[in-house]
């Protein structure tokens, strides 16, 4: 289909995604129509309807698909429709409100580490605000810390030499919160460039993130700002800035940190609000003991 090697270009050229991004993308493509086509409903993309969907869906869950899997195809045809409607060869989207069923509803929502990967796409220019949402996104992956402490996070609270942030938390109990290279290069290049242009025409103020005219940042307005990043992608998570603060436990977790050192990172009074993240390495878990346990099959 010439739309799809249009679309392949322009992930490529203009999104830069990687060579295994690109290919996930298209064999999601060619999923789909191989399956309309089997089912004699395809004709072309343009004329995709609800009821296309539907059948696919279905197809999806006959298959048995885990929730990841089908999360993902369904990112991917929504992503591949909104260029559609970009370029002008199509109208609607009839992925726009289709909602995969979640497992697990108590847990808290969390990225996948290539999801992340993704969003860090979006803050990569070099424009004041461009500096100010990439760092803003270095410091609530990067540390954990809560929406709350990050938009009332103040210039003397971080240390670049001991590169560690004073944080004030919940009940007035402060933390000590370590931060790595990421972080610091993204908020060294912020501080020194684009928070100066922000602050030209602004009343000072020691509050690290601030707004286009220079005032100090609400945890709303950092709701706002990721709600807008996350349109830039082909993500279908509904974004909470709490999301990033779960994912950066969650990938802790998985990368084999203790939960204790997780627990005070995150400034959790009792261990047991940690412990609910344990819950969300059961994959990273059963994917080491396929691999390394000799008696397995």
């Amino acid at each position: 289909m010439d739309e799809v090697e249009e679309f392949m270009e322009y992930l490529k050229v203009e999104r830069h995604y990687t060579e295994d991004t690109q290919h996930a993308y298209r064999e999601d493509l060619d999923d789909f129509t191989q399956c309309l086509k089997a089912s004699g409903h395809f004709s072309t993309f343009e004329k995709v309807d609800r009821l296309d969907v539907e059948t696919y869906l279905s197809d999806l869950a006959d298959r048995k698909l885990a929730r990841s899997s089908v999360a993902r195809k369904m990112s991917s045809m929504r992503s591949f429709y909104r260029y559609l409607i970009r370029v002008g060869k199509a109208t609607v989207n009839p992925f726009e409100l289709v909602e995969t069923k979640k497992s697990h509803n108590h847990l808290p929502s969390f990225f996948y580490e290539q999801e992340i990967q993704e969003l860090f796409t979006t803050t990569a220019g070099d424009k004041p605000l461009d500096q100010r949402n990439d760092a803003l996104l270095e410091v609530l992956y990067g540390t954990g810390i809560r929406v709350s402490e990050c938009a009332n996070l103040t210039l003397p609270q971080i240390d670049f030499d001991l590169e560690v942030m004073l944080i004030h938390g919940k009940g007035n109990k402060d933390r000590y919160v370590p931060f790595g290279n990421y972080a610091k290069r993204a908020l060294q290049r912020y501080l020194k460039d684009g928070r100066v242009q922000l602050m030209k025409k602004a009343e000072p103020t020691n509050v690290v993130f601030v707004n286009q005219r220079g005032k100090p940042i609400t945890s709303r307005g950092i709701e706002y700002i990721l709600d807008q990043l996350i349109k830039q992608t082909s993500l279908t998570a509904d974004i909470h800035p709490h999301m990033l603060r779960h994912s950066f436990a969650t990938h802790m977790l998985n990368h084999g940190a203790d939960l204790r050192t997780v627990q005070e990172l995150l400034g959790h009074a009792s261990l047991s609000t940690t412990q609910i993240y344990t819950h969300m390495t059961t994959d990273h878990l059963k994917q080491d003991y396929m691999k390394y346990y000799p008696r397995h099959n």
